[in-house]
């Protein structure tokens, strides 16, 4: 019995080793079935040069330009490996080759754009020759590049037609004729029947994301009666028409953006001042916002991060006022309502006449810096906060600098540049540039726009300027450019 016992026991405990180890094995096996079913993979057979690094960068979204993928030292024949997380698809991306010709030639660069959606890829690219269609291929069945070339290339010749219409009646100088009302009615026939076309291809290819790129194709309505005035004003009122808002997949392509783009840009066009230009893409954001907002709430909320951030930039406080009643609306998926609720309270805190908030910190010199113990004998301060980084940043300096050095200006300003770069490359670069502008003061903030003298000045972007009484500490101004500045001293 004893013995029968410790046998039992014995074929018990292996029993339970084997299921253990075959619960491992089962677990490890399932959990790399979960990351491949989480993930999209795309093989590169690289020919035609010697070696290259192959990276994968997408065109829109939280990692828009940045490479999410990356193989290195890819030999001619050999094929690369690229994984995509299923968190940046469906979308456009780039795939960039920095390739060498023969061993120990210089390394080159080339790029193409491809789609990925939910089919694995496999392509065979000679980089050399990238964009020759001989070169470079997919495997047979691929659906979402395949389609979209044969769509771009019967788009191509039906535009050319629509184009050439186009010019004749912008260029005709007999616009009252009946030769010329003719060529409206067959441009208007063509167009009619072009917008048509369009939405039959989304219908055929509605399972694709390619189909969610068509519709930027829309052509709208113009009237060639009239006035360049009357058609820029059509344009607008018709930007919209032929874009689904309901479709949440145009948030994945760079379309929206660069179509958004160029929506702001046809109202900049008709500004005559700095104070029109806001007023008017002010105006745009409230347009555009309202009819994301009968959209899907990806679309709107979209929407109102792209107006942030172009509001952000181009410092148009006019155009965050527009934002505010977005933020309380449960439907408005923006990814910005705390930058936007911040910018909003530092347009409120930060006004002329208010206290500026003190400054305490090291400078360039390793020296305290305490902004309320400042007393210089000039009678104005500007705080200029920047980013060697920021090309407007250095448009701003280059224009402000032979300013503050002439000899009227140089007495009146004691300049504070509070650096907000955080990077190693952004600090080397900031270390250069500030050799360059001597006779200011020269601060950085070590935790960028995250550091508490952002914070208590409400600077999310780059560049902001503060124009302080330097004995009182009050503010006077808050200057978007070198005119508004010099106006501040008048």
């Amino acid at each position: 019995m004893v013995n029968l016992n410790q046998q039992w026991r014995v074929s018990f405990i292996e029993n339970c080793t084997i299921l253990f180890i075959t619960f491992l094995i089962w677990t490890a096996c399932s959990s790399a079935v979960d990351i491949q079913a989480q993930n999209i993979f795309v093989t590169v057979h690289l020919r035609g040069v010697y070696e290259s690094e192959i990276s994968l960068l997408p065109l829109s979204g939280s990692n828009a330009f940045k490479p999410i993928a990356k193989a290195q030292g890819i030999l001619s024949g050999k094929m690369a490996l690229l994984s995509v997380s299923k968190d940046d698809l469906p979308g456009e991306f780039v795939l960039r080759f920095d390739f060498k010709e023969k061993l120990g030639s210089t390394t080159y660069p080339s790029e193409m754009n491809i789609l990925i959606n939910n089919q694995d890829l496999e392509l065979w690219v000679n980089p050399m020759h990238i964009s020759n269609k001989d070169s470079t291929r997919f495997q047979q069945g691929e659906k979402e590049n395949s389609t979209f070339a044969l769509f771009s290339i019967e788009n191509s010749k039906k535009k050319e037609k629509l184009g050439l219409l186009q010019q004749f009646l912008m260029n005709y100088d007999d616009t009252q004729s009946q030769f010329y009302r003719l060529g409206i009615e067959e441009y208007e026939k063509r167009r009619l029947a072009y917008n048509q076309w369009i939405d039959s291809c989304v219908i055929v290819d509605k399972t694709l994301f390619v189909s969610s790129l068509y519709r930027f194709q829309y052509v709208p309505q113009i009237p060639w009666v009239g006035t360049e005035k009357n058609r820029t004003t059509s344009a607008v009122n018709h930007y919209f028409d032929g874009i689904d808002f309901n479709d949440p997949i145009i948030t994945k392509t760079s379309q929206l953006n660069e179509w958004m783009n160029n929506y702001v840009n046809i109202h900049g066009k008709l500004a005559t001042s700095l104070a029109t230009r806001d007023s008017l893409i002010s105006s745009a954001a409230l347009k555009a916002v309202e009819k994301a907002k009968s959209g899907h709430p990806i679309v709107y909320g979209w929407m109102v991060d792209y107006f942030y951030r172009g509001f952000e930039t181009n410092n148009i406080p006019e155009g965050m006022k527009v934002l505010k009643p977005y933020l309380d609306d449960p439907n408005c998926l923006t990814s910005k309502r705390m930058e936007i609720d911040r910018r909003l309270q530092g347009m409120e805190s930060l006004v002329p006449g208010s206290k500026a908030p003190n400054i305490e910190m090291l400078d360039s010199e390793n020296q305290l810096f305490n902004l309320f113990a400042f007393n210089p004998i000039n009678p104005y301060i500007l705080i200029l906060f920047w980013s060697a980084d920021c090309s407007h940043c250095i448009e701003t300096i280059d224009a402000i600098y032979p300013w503050y050095n002439q000899l009227y200006n140089k007495p009146k300003i004691t300049v504070i540049a509070v650096s907000l770069d955080e990077s190693e490359t952004e600090i080397k670069a900031w270390n250069q540039k500030i050799t360059t502008l001597s006779g200011w003061k020269h601060l950085r903030a070590e935790r960028g726009v995250n550091s508490k003298i952002a914070n208590d000045y409400y600077v999310l972007a780059t560049p902001v300027m503060i124009l302080l009484n330097a004995n009182t500490k009050e503010i006077i101004s808050l200057p978007r450019n070198l005119n508004e500045l010099m106006t501040s001293f008048r």
